[in-house]
């Protein structure tokens, strides 16, 4: 009995290129939902792979049926990207408890060359960033572009390998639409929240 339970522990704890002693995954490794088609506003429509911090290759459509609460990033940056995640963190322990139940946060990187699946997970460790509700992703560049482009997010990299872009907030709601946007660093979370807050109200598990 012992070891038939082991095995079966085993199982709920392996995704594609994930320790088995990891015992909580980040919610790119939910189980996907068949909710149907998406509509056509949804992001969930791109055909991209995408490649989390615990090796797990997805479509964005495995993150549908929660809001998502997403912002691009680079591991490497020296000054916005810290701000901007403190800001996010910030705003989850704003969040009322019943709300926080119901939403997760996305982090996806601009920095294709560099930002592997290990440097994510190196990048999650040192920022304190939850596996119950953050996931990290990387993709090819030209992904990275597509997906910038839908959510408006301009980028460039110089040439010290430092990338100057928009500090861009978004809101996806349980079917990948864009629900709200917030631009710039040390804006006043409030309409967010309250956004955020009635996103969770459609949240589908």
């Amino acid at each position: 009995m012992k070891a038939l339970l082991g095995v079966l522990l085993l199982a709920t704890c392996v995704c594609e290129g994930v320790e088995p002693k990891t015992a909580l995954l980040p919610p790119c490794c939910r189980v996907a939902l068949d909710l149907g088609n998406p509509t056509d506003k949804s992001l969930y429509l791109l055909d991209s792979t995408w490649t989390s911090d615990v090796g797990r290759k997805i479509k964005l459509g495995a993150l549908r049926g929660r809001p998502q609460i997403v912002a691009m990033f680079f591991s490497h940056c020296e000054y916005a990207c810290p701000i901007l995640i403190s800001e996010l963190k910030a705003i989850e322990q704003a969040l009322p408890a019943e709300v926080l139940g119901k939403v997760d946060f996305l982090l996806v990187s601009i920095d294709s060359r560099r930002d592997t699946s290990a440097e994510l997970a190196a990048f999650r460790e040192k920022r304190q960033l939850g596996r119950k509700r953050w996931t990290l992703l990387r993709a090819e560049s030209d992904d990275v572009r597509e997906l910038a482009a839908l959510l408006g997010v301009n980028y460039a990299e110089d040439a010290r390998g430092q990338f100057a872009h928009t500090n861009l907030v978004t809101l996806l709601n349980a079917d990948g639409e864009i629900a709200f946007q917030q631009t710039g660093l040390k804006q006043d979370p409030a309409l967010l929240i309250a956004a955020i807050g009635k996103a969770a109200r459609g949240a589908q598990r």
